[in-house]
């Protein structure tokens, strides 16, 4: 027998539907430099935790998104090429605004939202060699 979330039909629906907007949305995040996809990779498994077991067996067990739930589930660790990532593309994205477009107070705001979200990104703990290197610590080689 299959468990069920709890919570209302209407409450599954919009956790179901915020699920799969914030699964899109990090999958298109992947591809454009300074959207985050952890993010909303993150709020797609928790709302699907409290609408579809079937997307969230899929998050966990997907090659790429997997690892970092993994990860975020077992003391909300961020890998070191996760950060540096993340550091890259929204180093770009900054340079790219502050040279492309006309300097108004949101183009600030918005580099300054990147700063911040990248020093609480480089403040969490990373995982140890052991548990990031799929097999390997185990003997496997």
């Amino acid at each position: 027998m299959t468990s069920t979330p709890q919570g209302s039909k209407l409450s599954r629906i919009l956790f179901g539907i915020l699920a799969y907007v914030s699964l899109t949305i990090g999958i298109i995040a992947i591809f454009i430099p300074g959207l985050p996809t952890t993010e909303f990779i993150l709020l797609a498994a928790w709302a699907a935790t409290k609408s579809s077991p079937r997307l969230s067996a899929w998050l966990e067990n997907h090659r790429l998104f997997g690892p970092m739930l993994s990860n975020w589930r077992n003391g909300k660790l961020i890998a070191r090429s996760a950060k540096i990532s993340a550091t890259v593309t929204m180093l770009i994205c900054a340079v790219m605004m502050l040279v492309l477009l006309t300097h108004n107070w949101w183009i600030y705001f918005a580099v300054a939202g990147m700063l911040l979200v990248n020093l609480w990104i480089w403040s969490r703990p990373e995982p140890d060699a052991q548990t990031s290197e799929c097999g390997e610590s185990s003997g496997q080689r």
